[in-house]
């Protein structure tokens, strides 16, 4: 059977990772969730002390770049892709509000784009793979067969970032959620390094009031249509 790459680009929160994940394991597909290489060189800069509430050292953290590693490996009780960040688990680290606050800036280095740019696009090589970012329809893979652009209003998608790290045992307020969907929102929409929007071929989705059932079965459908030739 025709295997296709399935870019899925968008905003934060908006469910990117979740129906990637879902399409990735129904089709039998490769899943890499890009942000999560982000996150882990964040992290990675938080621990070195290049960046803070008040400082950024870019220099330094250019210059460490060939020092860092980002690996996902298959856990086998949960079945999940997890991050390793220099061979060391950083999956629960990397999901923090701490690290979300810290994430977009680090995003907008040029060379850090360059190097996860490279690796993704390595992974994507044999196609049969469903990866989710902020342009991998636009920059990563621009000639993908489908690609998906998901967006939703800004109180559903700080409303489930607050969700999702309450559950995790997190205690944070909703205040510092919106504000940080606020902000990475407008890094992530200006900065001049593949900033994110939607790409012209790219189909919007807009799931505010969709359950993850339908969501999933709509964009599987498109799925289907493209490797099949339909459309």
């Amino acid at each position: 059977m025709k295997k296709i790459i399935i870019a899925i680009d968008g905003y934060s929160s908006t469910g990117k990772s979740t129906v990637a994940k879902q399409l990735a394991d129904y089709l039998g597909y490769i899943y890499v969730d890009t942000g999560a290489m982000y996150r882990a060189i964040t992290l990675y800069a938080m621990q070195k002390g290049y960046i803070s509430e008040n400082h950024f050292d870019k220099k330094s953290l250019v210059n460490d770049l060939q020092n860092i590693q980002i690996t996902f490996k298959l856990n086998s009780k949960t079945g999940k892709n997890e991050v390793y960040l220099n061979g060391k688990n950083v999956e629960k680290q990397i999901r923090t509000l701490e690290v979300s606050k810290f994430v977009s800036p680090i995003a907008t280095i040029s060379e850090v784009r360059k190097k996860l740019v490279e690796q993704q696009q390595e992974l994507g090589k044999e196609k049969g793979i469903v990866m989710d970012g902020r342009d991998i329809g636009t920059v990563v893979f621009p000639n993908a067969e489908l690609k998906i652009f998901m967006t939703a209003s800004l109180e559903t998608r700080a409303k489930r970032r607050y969700k999702e790290l309450v559950d995790t045992g997190e205690k944070i307020s909703y205040k510092d959620i919106v504000d940080n969907v606020k902000e990475r929102d407008f890094i992530d929409t200006t900065r001049e390094d593949s900033p994110l929007k939607k790409a012209k071929d790219a189909i919007e989705i807009d799931n505010s009031n969709l359950n993850r059932e339908d969501q999933f079965y709509t964009i599987l459908q498109l799925a289907q249509d493209r490797i099949a030739g339909r459309i």
